[in-house]
């Protein structure tokens, strides 16, 4: 069974928007827009010390998966980060900051200062991950918005926009595939890096339609573990597979060079299209 959730903040927009996400991993929880739920929350999901949430919008730094040293997928989605003070901001926004410490510093030797913002809108959602290198040397780092979208059913579930770019697939061993000139379609696991993508991604399902736009970031992540895996998967279970598919805004394949005192910032903006059902 899941763990109690824990103390999360709230924060409403316009036109009925609301956002839920917890300190724990600065990860967004909960996005509700035009009366529906757009984000999905795994009800197996974990919420104990030192577990990543499944579901939401999990923050992957300063690495991507096994490609590094540390944790997988980094140590950011598995801390609790400040909740910075921003009552009276416009755009009304929640916001998150973590800094180096001597956690972080057993796996990653680098000063850093790290801010997430989460800024709804009537329609839309923008989600920022900002990162200062604070000390004396330049660092690499990879990092992503592991966004999970709800959708009504996978099997009726489209990825519009990646049809021309080369793909890395994750589940043939990082194997390179030319641009497949069609639609991403969910018929078994799907776990593909997409680089350099540039324009905006559609995501379909029969019943909505939602843009997905990246600044600062130059990959594209796709995942969904397919029914084999999710059942084998303690916080997600037998065909929960059905009811998401993670879009990923994200800089995996070519690490980012932060010189000292620079700040990168990379942001993921979704938007429920004006057709979208509600």
């Amino acid at each position: 069974m899941p763990h109690s959730l824990p103390a999360t903040l709230h924060l409403d927009g316009p036109d009925a928007s609301r956002v839920e996400a917890s300190a724990f991993g600065a990860h967004l929880l909960s996005w509700r827009c035009r009366g529906r739920e757009r984000l999905y929350l795994s009800p197996n999901a974990s919420f104990g010390a030192g577990k990543a949430i499944r579901g939401g919008v999990p923050v992957i730094f300063p690495q991507f998966g096994e490609r590094g040293d540390g944790p997988r997928h980094g140590f950011a989605r598995t801390l609790t980060w400040d909740a910075l003070d921003t009552a009276g901001s416009l755009p009304p926004r929640l916001a998150f900051a973590l800094r180096d410490s001597a956690d972080t510093r057993r796996h990653w030797p680098y000063p850093f200062e790290a801010e997430l913002d989460i800024e709804p809108a009537a329609n839309r959602l923008r989600i920022a991950l900002s990162v200062r290198n604070t000390g004396q040397d330049a660092f690499e780092f990879s990092a992503a918005l592991h966004t999970y979208l709800r959708v009504a059913d996978i099997a009726g579930t489209l990825v519009h926009g990646l049809e021309d770019r080369d793909f890395v697939d994750s589940t043939q061993g990082g194997a390179a595939h030319a641009a497949s000139d069609a639609p991403v379609r969910f018929e078994g696991e799907i776990d593909r890096i997409y680089a350099d993508t540039r324009q905006p991604l559609r995501v379909t399902d029969g019943e909505q339609l939602l843009r997905l736009e990246a600044e600062g970031f130059a990959d594209t992540v796709v995942w969904n573990p397919g029914a084999e895996l999710a059942a084998g998967l303690a916080d997600l279970g037998a065909g929960e597979h059905r009811h998401f598919v993670c879009v990923e805004a994200g800089n995996v394949l070519t690490p980012v060079r932060l010189e000292p005192g620079a700040v990168w910032t990379g942001a993921q903006i979704l938007t429920v299209e004006p057709s979208a059902g509600r």
